[in-house]
């Protein structure tokens, strides 16, 4: 079977290398360019184009645009049956149609729910307390092709968006090679979405991560986990903005927004109780624990956070 893997960033890793494992190696690989990484900003390989190179896959493409008919053309001359995406961009009919048997992708959730660009931020931050991955056919509407095979995982109630990825992106690979293995059986049974029960995901901006204070204790812890690590909940302090990465439920009522504690746990109120800040970050500096934060960082009970 020949496959063509599409993908970019961490969450694509686990996938890729367990199709090799398994004897599935793509003829190919799409990935993005190569671009300035890290505090150097040194020019450096997507983590898929190192796994690839690592494996002696080639060819393996960096297309500035998926949409460029040299690059259907590219892809259409590897002659695939499978085209395999995840975390990859979205592909125009003329690049995916180019797959014998078909292309899927590989989404963070259990679709129909969490359709769109950011759906374990969304689902963490809306409380949920399951997801999953699925795999489906693509077809020109984004994220609503027939369900190929769909496995479900636990949220914790205080995993953040980050711990989740972590342990999605390996679920998911074994929803990729299971994919392939139905899909070489010709034992597939793609069934069709119901729109009615689709829920959104879109990309997340920077006013959406500001911190609701006036909301429950339940939901800032929510909105707090499900932007960490990123991009990152954030709340003002006067004139600077500080990030929150975690936090947990605690005692006490005031008015939205006002410290409670700052002594050995920094205390906020919010709506309807509320929630200790457990892991901060200042601008120009390194993320936190509350204790290290406090005897770096002048706050004080009776201060307010806003929005």
């Amino acid at each position: 079977m020949r496959i063509v893997f599409m993908g970019t960033p961490e969450f694509a890793v686990p996938s890729l290398r367990a199709l090799i494992a398994h004897d599935y190696p793509p003829v190919a690989v799409v990935t993005g360019p190569d671009r300035p990484r890290g505090r150097g900003q040194r020019v450096t390989p997507t983590p898929v184009k190192a796994v690839a190179q690592e494996a002696g896959i080639a060819p393996i493409l960096q297309p500035d645009s998926v949409r460029d008919a040299s690059f259907a053309d590219a892809v259409a001359a590897l002659s695939p049956d499978v085209i395999v995406v995840v975390a990859f961009k979205i592909l125009p009919p003329a690049v995916y149609e180019t797959a014998a048997q078909g292309a899927f992708n590989l989404h963070g959730s259990l679709l129909p729910k969490y359709r769109g660009a950011a759906p374990i931020n969304w689902a963490v931050m809306n409380g949920e307390t399951e997801t999953g991955v699925t795999t489906f056919f693509l077809q020109k509407q984004v994220d609503t092709g027939q369900i190929i095979l769909r496995k479900s995982m636990p949220i914790g109630p205080n995993e953040t968006a980050g711990d989740v990825h972590d342990r999605m992106m390996h679920l998911g690979a074994e929803a990729v090679v299971e994919t392939v293995q139905h899909i070489e059986a010709g034992t597939v049974d793609p069934q069709p979405q119901d729109d009615s029960k689709a829920t959104p995901a879109p990309k997340i901006f920077p006013d959406d991560c500001a911190i609701p204070w006036g909301r429950t204790a339940s939901d800032v812890h929510n909105h707090i986990r499900g932007l960490s690590p990123y991009p990152g909940a954030w709340t003002m302090h006067g004139d600077t903005r500080l990030k929150v990465y975690r936090a947990r439920v605690a005692s006490g009522q005031g008015e939205p927004g006002t410290v409670l504690s700052a002594g050995e746990q920094l205390v906020v109120a919010c709506d309807t109780g509320a929630v200790a800040l457990t892991e901060l970050q200042q601008p120009g500096k390194q993320r936190h624990k509350a204790t290290d934060f406090l005897n770096g960082y002048d706050i004080a009970a009776g201060d307010v956070l806003t929005t």
